[in-house]
């Protein structure tokens, strides 16, 4: 597959996981689908690594690696796409930290659990058993409010550090393929009129 299609293909793949994290993102943000537990949500669902690290930081680099994978500067691909390739390494670079943003944040919720509501006091209580809360969903009934809590986040959060994973292999492979467009340009023929 030459750099110009392997380019557009991985762009086509982070745009929608980019849009899959925004809403992962925007929905953490209403526990069970109710706005009145906004006070007490955890420090990760407030640092947005849905939202910045998965979602804008990823749909950057996937429209830039669409780009790359259209026909060159002039229209006409006469330099071989090199410029929009030099310009899909940078963003696919950017890409990459945005998506490791997010697997580490996600993954640290994940790891310490919701701040509920357990016997009168709002708190990180699943913070101490290590992440094996995750395992034994009895203890998840524990959380008083909000309701369903536990389940809501372990959902969300677990989406969001599969697609950041994605998204992590996806910018490296791009990274990788736009430094060869670079070097290389792109391999499709220039049409005849």
């Amino acid at each position: 597959m030459c750099t110009g299609k392997c380019a557009r293909c991985v762009g086509l793949s982070l745009i929608p996981l980019s849009l899959v994290c925004i809403v992962a993102n925007a929905l953490l943000l209403v526990p069970n689908g109710e706005t009145t537990w906004t006070n007490h949500l955890s420090l990760q669902v407030w640092l947005m690594a849905g939202f910045i690290g998965g979602g804008l930081m990823i749909l950057c680099p996937g429209i830039s690696a669409v780009r790359a994978g259209g026909k060159g500067c002039c229209g006409a691909g006469c330099c071989g796409n090199r410029c929009r390739m030099l310009s899909s390494v940078f963003s696919s670079a950017i890409g990459v930290l945005g998506a490791i943003y997010c697997l580490s944040v996600s993954g640290t919720a994940l790891r310490n659990g919701p701040k509920c509501l357990i016997d009168g006091k709002w708190d990180y209580h699943f913070q101490e058993t290590g992440g094996s809360y995750l395992l034994n969903d009895t203890q998840w009934d524990l959380c008083e409010s909000p309701p369903r809590v536990v389940p809501w986040n372990v959902t969300l959060f677990s989406l969001l550090v599969a697609a950041s994973c994605l998204e992590i292999v996806l910018c490296g492979l791009q990274l990788v393929n736009a430094t060869i467009g670079v070097f290389c340009g792109d391999c499709r023929k220039k049409e005849v009129h």
